[in-house]
């Protein structure tokens, strides 16, 4: 729906919810999650309350901008060559470069999206070499079961975890430090014993990774989105 002032809102009513929140995906959508028996009515008014923050994480939300020779995830490296005559432009993802051959400006609007898209594929790539691995480990050091493991685009969060303790991981993680990886690991798996964000959870966090506070804050610097690095 649209908010006066604000904008395309999208309204969510969850299961478990027991108060309002408002989050901004990667692409810039302004989502409100919402107890089932909260109107509808009430989410504009928190939106509109909270107009100056959304305005504020709207504006950190720009586009990432992918150039020759920045880094993508841990291994890939974006080479783009200009070829002013080609048809068409076409991009190929190997093992560890994201090579594109293009007759359009790096910076045109259209060659950026599809450099994204090359990089979400890159991404996922990685993702499914590096987590299941290091979910696994995690699973067997702290004696945590969970079901089966999904890893695919999360733009509003890292993870998730079902009642039937099914994980769920964003590609994007791979672009964290190792020890924010491992929190979002530990995070998720943590839901397959503790289902909310309780005392028992935070205890629990606490006890497996005493870093866990610090984590959690850190965690907050960073978004579920392509971040290319410029890194050698």
């Amino acid at each position: 729906m649209v908010v006066p002032r604000v904008g395309e809102v999208v309204m969510a009513k969850r299961r478990g919810s027991r108060n309002l929140r408002i989050t901004i995906t990667a692409a810039g959508q302004i989502r409100v999650a919402m107890p089932q028996w909260t109107p509808y009515a009430a989410g504009i008014i928190f939106v509109q309350k909270h107009e100056g923050w959304i305005r504020q994480q709207l504006k950190s939300h720009s586009p990432s901008y992918i150039t020759d020779g920045a880094l993508v995830g841990r291994h890939h490296r974006v080479s783009i060559k200009s070829r002013p005559h080609a048809a068409k432009t076409t991009i190929r993802v190997s093992r560890d470069k994201i090579s594109a051959n293009t007759f359009l400006p790096v910076e045109n609007s259209e060659m950026q999206e599809q450099l994204i898209k090359a990089a979400e594929r890159a991404l996922k790539q990685e993702a499914e070499i590096i987590l299941p691995k290091r979910l696994k480990l995690l699973s067997n050091q702290h004696g945590i079961s969970y079901g089966s493991l999904r890893i695919r685009k999360m733009t509003s969060r890292w993870g998730s975890c079902s009642s039937k303790k099914n994980i769920s991981l964003s590609y994007y993680l791979v672009q964290l430090p190792d020890e924010l990886v491992d929190y979002v690991l530990l995070h998720e798996l943590a839901h397959t014993i503790h289902h909310n964000h309780g005392k028992q959870f935070w205890a629990f966090m606490d006890e497996k990774l005493p870093d866990a506070k610090r984590l959690k804050k850190d965690i907050k610097t960073h978004r579920p989105r392509v971040e290319p690095s410029t890194k050698a």
